[in-house]
This record gives C-alpha cells, structure tokens and sequence, in this order.
C-alpha cells in the first residue's frame, strides 16, 4: 500500500502537494515500493497532440482507440501498451522517439560494440565447421534410425562432460 499522508499528517492526494513533496516524503519515512511517475507520458502525449491542433476524436479516427481511453491515458489513469504509443506517434505524424525526447533531432546513440549475429554465435554456421556439419549430415542419413540414437545418446553424455 502506498501512503497517501506523510508522518506529519499532510494529505499528498490533494492538488496543492507535488510529485516531488510526495516522493521527499516517502523517501524520508523509508518507503521503497511506491510508484512514483518519473516521466509522465501521457502529459507529453497531450501536449504533443495539441501543438499538432488536433483533438482527442482526431485521435480516435486515427487510431481506432477509444476517445475515453485516450484521456485515461492523457490524464495519467492508464499506461499504454508499445503497439498503443506506435498507434498514437502515427496518428500524430511523429516518430515514435518523440513521444520520450524533446529535442528536435534524435538523441546521439552511445557508441556500443557490434553484437555478434545467431549465425556468428551458432556453431556449423560457417567455414570448416560447416562442411564438418554437411559430412555428418551426409554420413547421419545412411545410418539406421537405431543407431543415429545412440550417436545422439552418446553426443549428449559427451557434452555433458
């Protein structure tokens, strides 16, 4: 359960208390689970919607999503699912990044290493391995179905090692 009043008896449901008081409070009194909006998306769904001057039917045509679901989204009473957020950047014109970054231009990506592929991880993708694969297989469908299951027993015991 998360506490709505602080230990001094101050109500955070009301409108005059912030985000940041309430989150100052529940961090003093030791609160760990408490689920506090970080960045608020459907503020910025809004806003994005009404600087393109479009309302909230507009959307609905758009999308096919529900006017009512779209201000429960809008009024921070529902969090949108990604396929959603795709749905609601299409209506808006807007690439999708837009709806978590303000600027004008995409933020700059951290140079990270190259990810190896599946066929650089998977081994008999490439090379000798490859061909030692094609002579297995080749050698694997004259051999009876009895036998193949022992090679297989045996293959599974041995990488068990």
């Amino acid at each position: 359960m998360v506490p709505t009043a602080g230990t001094d008896g101050t109500d955070f449901r009301s409108a005059s208390h912030g985000t940041a008081q309430y989150k100052d409070s529940l961090l003093r009194q030791g609160v760990v689970h408490a689920t506090i909006p970080a960045m608020i998306i459907g503020e910025r769904i809004r806003l994005l919607r009404e600087t393109k001057k479009l309302s909230q039917g507009d959307i609905e045509k758009r999308t096919g999503l529900l006017r009512c679901y779209i201000s429960r989204v809008e009024n921070g009473h529902t969090v949108p699912a990604i396929e959603t957020l795709e749905k609601l950047a299409r209506a808006m014109e807007i690439p999708l990044y837009q709806l978590f970054y303000d600027g004008e231009e995409p933020p700059v990506l951290p140079n990270l290493p190259k990810r190896k592929t599946a066929d650089d991880i998977a081994w008999g993708s490439k090379g000798k391995e490859a061909r030692l694969l094609g002579r297995f297989r080749r050698l694997l469908s004259r051999v009876d179905d009895g036998d193949r299951r022992l090679l297989l027993y045996m293959a599974q015991k041995m990488a068990n090692r």
